[in-house]
């Protein structure tokens, strides 16, 4: 690794990125009870450091690879610094983009003059295509984290942060194909072996910790989306090697931790950046410090739309600990509510509440109430526990909180067998009428809710009437899009469903049953 340290030390990045500032986090230090700064990638002209390994390996072509040009795959942060960085050297760059991909990042890309290829609905699709265009042309192909001279691009931020805090005693880095933890990690361990370097991945996206676990670099069948710009299904075998070597641990964390993280940097720096962004911040908040440390987040971009920013919002609360979204029954009756309010609510406000009468005798509600903490949620659970209210606390469960609360309503009527279950499709003009023709019409749709996540791949949660659930599924099947039944969650069983009154469980929400796990994410 010697060489790889050189190679940083050499590394040509300052033509194009900027030497980013170390910024005090007063707010997150005083959560963590340690100092912690904030490494500023964010304020790179592209708004990503993903600027710094592309220039450094485009800068290094000949002549001859030159006015080949280069080609990249890519559907967001890494195209940007590929078509910046040619733009600046004069070279022609073709990126290979996903359908799905939103226009403010195609059209920022083209802003640099890139030549824009939009193919397929996932990343594996462009990553194809641009392998057939590389062979066509014989251009150079800029891989986004498994190369050397990329790798040496990004470890330029491990030497600033040891020429701006000399006694940092713990860098926390975001981790997707691992080219950022991998240069940050081969460079301080050489000089400064005490340092802890913590790699931190989305909780559905782990292909490095299940890589380390497993001693080789595993391949996920399937990764989450959410913090798109990690998102990836292997690591590299460069970055494999390095992190094995000289990363301290890897931590994972979920979706409403990386809400919560974003809202922190926010409060400390007045920037939003991007859910990838925010692992970092996220790994810090989770993680016990001494008093002692010095501790830095990298906030490695911030490249997301406006229209996202109420789906972080939602999450926000629930992720920091300061809400619990708990499925309760309480008497169908005059009265109840405020009852509900006034033994168990107090000095908690309520923040979202949802209802909708059936007849019977009990009524269901989801309610969200602010806590102050995760000891001040369980003591509330526990009241309800010595009330005698049922309840179920669903703050884990995913299907409550990105359909569940949005749609209460009860059981579709009639006599037909109703059947409930989530799929995903590519987010992009027509997927869902391509999806419902594949379906075809045998299936009345009995409960349907969407909502547009600004991603690159849409969530459904759809019901069908169907007295043969076997021939439905086999259809599913086949239409080659990714499914789960959500038999057996509770949120939907509760709300949505008229098995509600024996749903009631004290535990966390459950996951929905796999129905297709083997199609990869559209």
């Amino acid at each position: 690794m010697t060489d790889a340290f050189k190679q940083v030390l050499l590394a040509r990045v300052y033509q194009a990125a900027e030497e980013t500032p170390l910024s005090p986090a007063p707010k997150l230090s005083a959560l963590r009870g340690a100092r912690v700064y904030l490494k500023r990638e964010d304020l790179q002209p592209v708004h990503s450091f993903k600027i710094r390994g592309a220039y450094n390996r485009i800068v290094a072509l000949t002549g001859e690879e030159r006015q080949r040009g280069v080609i990249a795959a890519s559907a967001g942060n890494h195209a940007q610094g590929v078509a910046l960085s040619a733009s600046m050297l004069g070279i022609p760059a073709t990126i290979v983009m996903p359908k799905t991909t939103p226009l403010i990042k195609v059209d920022a890309v083209r802003g640099h003059g890139a030549r824009v290829v939009l193919e397929g609905d996932s990343f594996q699709e462009a990553y194809a295509c641009a392998r057939e265009l590389l062979r066509q042309s014989g251009a150079t192909f800029i891989h986004p984290f498994d190369d050397p001279l990329v790798i040496a691009g990004q470890g330029t931020i491990g030497r600033e942060i040891l020429e701006q805090l000399p006694d940092v005693t713990h860098i926390f880095v975001p981790v997707g194909g691992g080219g950022l933890l991998a240069g940050i990690s081969l460079y301080v361990k050489q000089l400064l072996p005490q340092v802890e370097i913590i790699g931190v991945e989305p909780a559905d996206s782990n292909a490095m910790e299940r890589s380390l676990k497993a001693g080789e670099r595993v391949r996920l069948d399937h990764v989450g989306i959410f913090a798109d710009g990690v998102a990836v299904k292997q690591v590299g075998a460069h970055t494999f090697e390095a992190v094995r070597r000289y990363v301290d641990r890897v931590i994972t964390v979920s979706t409403d931790e990386i809400c919560a993280a974003i809202k922190a940097v926010f409060e400390d720096t007045r920037s939003i950046v991007e859910p990838a962004g925010a692992l970092a911040a996220a790994g810090i908040m989770k993680t016990d410090l001494p008093r002692d440390a010095h501790a830095v987040a990298v906030c490695s971009g911030a490249n997301m739309t406006f229209e996202r920013l109420q789906q972080v919002a939602e999450r926000t609360l629930i992720g920091s600990g300061r809400e619990v979204l708990v499925a309760t029954a309480m008497p169908e009756r005059a009265g109840a509510l405020r009852q509900f309010c006034a033994a168990l609510v107090g000095d908690h406000a309520i923040t979202q509440f949802h209802y909708r009468f059936r007849p019977g005798e009990t009524a269901h509600v989801l309610v969200g109430v602010s806590v102050s903490s995760s000891a001040d949620r369980g003591t509330f659970l526990a009241r309800m526990e010595a009330l005698g209210y049922d309840h179920t606390d669903l703050s884990d469960d995913e299907i409550a909180k990105e359909h569940v609360r949005h749609m209460i309503g009860g059981a579709v009527p009639g006599d037909q067998a109703e059947h409930l279950y989530q799929i995903h499709f590519p987010e992009r003009p027509g997927a869902l009428g391509d999806f419902l023709g594949t379906l075809g019409t045998r299936w009345n749709i009995s409960a349907f809710h969407y909502r547009n996540r600004a991603s690159d791949r849409g969530n459904v949660l759809i019901g069908f009437q169907a007295d043969d659930r076997g021939a439905l599924e086999a259809r599913l099947r086949e239409t080659g899009y990714e499914w789960s039944s959500l038999e057996g969650s509770p949120s939907v069983d509760l709300f949505l469903t008229s098995r509600g009154t024996g749903a009631w469980s004290r535990g966390q929400g459950i996951d929905p049953v796999p129905g297709n796990p083997s199609i990869p994410p559209g």
